[in-house]
């Protein structure tokens, strides 16, 4: 292998689900400082095509979509040979499609991610790789008592509910969901300990912002916005008192970027990535802000609560800001403007595009 062609894998990077959400801020991040991106997609998520046309049409020829499956081990492994760092960011994201079809969350979410781990592990120089991995790893927090406010649940232990949780939370996976995604993640640990893969592990929190094309299973922050933008019923499951730690796209990609930076000190290592205590809110609370926000009020149903869910989550941030100085700079008010104007924009395009809501 040539020299140039060494130094040209070194600074290429491949994000799989590039053309999602959270993938296409990364690239565009990314793209927008001269980096050569690689995105593996296969377009299977509403309203991902017209990430990928924004994407193509900001940065040209800099960036190369593959449209793949990362069931495709071919595939995975063609593009993993040609990048020096690997955003592993293709998932089937929702608790309740695990639900419904097990084996395809775990084909996708966990079998995936061993092709990728497999193609890593085939170089010669392993790339990095950063994954995606999800709070719900920690199941539905079995050991810790909650209590019922007015503004939401919240742990009984005070220092908990002030710190939010940490990594040291014991494992427990509820849900294919939380099964799919907990193989995955310490696959990529473990893969990290025995092959020597420069690896690093995300377990997140609930995340939002521009280009979230948020449905009732996934992104509810943009669903809960774009269904008061349309006059529609929002459904909440359970009584609406859960808590969340909500953190906006550009603070998660600026984590993203010094993971890739410091993965020396950080392989084989999980954190726990989300807005914390001070971005924290209850799905009420956040339908509360709506009329100040977009000017209209939710109309609001109650449904049974969903497997798996959680009463309270809110992140313990401290590890990794102790590692990389990372904290978020996005309030809540300020992201959710953000979001709304984002989302008010787009609404033409998105409903052209029938995306679901």
């Amino acid at each position: 292998m040539s020299g140039r062609t060494e130094g040209s894998r070194a600074t290429r990077v491949l994000i799989t689900g590039g053309a999602g959400f959270i993938g296409c801020n990364l690239a565009h991040s990314l793209l927008s400082e001269g980096r050569r991106v690689i995105i593996l997609d296969n377009l299977s998520r509403a309203g991902v095509e017209q990430n990928l046309a924004w994407l193509e049409a900001t940065h040209g020829d800099q960036v190369e979509s593959l449209i793949a499956d990362i069931r495709d081990p071919v595939a995975v492994e063609a593009a993993v040979s040609r990048a020096g760092t690997v955003f592993h960011l293709a998932a089937q994201v929702a608790v309740t499609s695990s639900v419904t079809d097990p084996r395809h969350d775990f084909t996708v979410n966990a079998a995936g991610t061993l092709n990728v781990l497999e193609a890593v592990r085939s170089q010669k120089r392993p790339p990095t790789v950063v994954f995606t991995s999800t709070n719900k790893v920690y199941g539905t927090l079995p050991g810790i008592s909650f209590q019922a406010t007015p503004d939401g649940y919240a742990p009984r232990d005070a220092r908990l509910a002030a710190c939010g949780l940490a990594e040291a939370q014991p494992l427990d996976f509820a849900s294919p969901y939380g099964c799919s995604k907990g193989a995955a993640d310490q696959y990529v640990l473990d893969y990290a300990r025995t092959y020597g893969i420069p690896a690093a592990v995300f377990r997140m929190s609930c995340i939002y912002g521009p280009h979230q094309f948020g449905t009732e299973d996934q992104g509810w922050v943009a669903h809960f916005i774009k269904r008061v933008l349309s006059g529609g019923r929002i459904t909440l499951y359970g009584d609406g008192k859960q808590v969340r730690d909500v953190l906006f796209v550009d603070d998660l990609v600026d984590a993203f970027r010094l993971a890739e930076e410091r993965i020396a000190s950080l392989t084989g290592e999980a954190f726990n990535i989300g807005g914390g205590p001070a971005n924290a809110t209850s799905l009420l609370q956040l339908l509360d802000r709506m009329p100040r926000l977009i000017g209209r009020k939710a109309d609001i149903a109650f449904d049974e609560w969903r497997t798996g869910d959680q009463p309270w989550y809110v992140s313990d941030t401290r590890r990794f800001f102790a590692r990389t100085g990372w904290r978020p700079r996005v309030g809540i008010e300020e992201g959710l403007t953000r979001l709304s104007r984002w989302l008010t924009d787009a609404r033409p395009t998105a409903e052209r595009l029938r995306v679901a809501s």
